[in-house]
């Protein structure tokens, strides 16, 4: 009986205050509401690029303020992680091809210089389809969703490997 009136009492007064203050907390301090946060990352333009990126490319995404930072905001940002996989991007998505290696054999089956195949993948992506995957499973869109500048800084991003 003394056990018994023992729990009751620390019950009492450890855990229902502590049950009460977190409640009071969530709804005086304004817990309860949703935030919008906002986050940017400042941008250093690219200088250099790989040797297999077209110099109209480069160019574009050194005016745009490209860095590989940047890129990988809008590689995330767009829901290509999602998808592909990409390892400068920490990207494991199995549901499109790996572009880790796949964009520099495809354009060279595609006869096509590596810049301008990602970049036509990316906004007609349906011209052409590498082995192994279907059609029609990309959306169609990105091309104008994005907008220009930052189609060039993902082709940049994927052509230089992340770099």
């Amino acid at each position: 009986m003394v056990g018994e009136a023992l729990m009751w009492i620390l019950f009492a007064a450890l855990l229902a205050p502590a049950g009460f203050v977190g409640w009071a907390i969530g709804h005086y301090t304004g817990h309860t509401k949703n935030h919008t946060v906002t986050v940017s990352a400042s941008a250093r333009p690219t200088t250099t690029a790989a040797a297999t990126t077209a110099a109209a490319t480069t160019t574009a995404a050194a005016a745009t303020g490209g860095s590989a930072v940047a890129a990988k905001a809008i590689f995330s940002g767009a829901g290509c992680a999602a998808c592909h996989t990409f390892k400068p991007a920490g990207a494991t998505g199995k549901i499109g091809p790996d572009l880790d290696t796949a964009p520099e054999k495809d354009a060279k089956k595609d006869k096509m210089a590596l810049a301008a195949f990602i970049k036509q993948s990316i906004v007609d992506p349906n011209a052409y389809i590498s082995p192994g995957f279907p059609k029609s499973v990309m959306p169609p869109n990105f091309g104008s969703t994005l907008g220009s500048a930052k189609v060039d800084e993902l082709v940049n991003y994927i052509a230089s490997d992340g770099k």
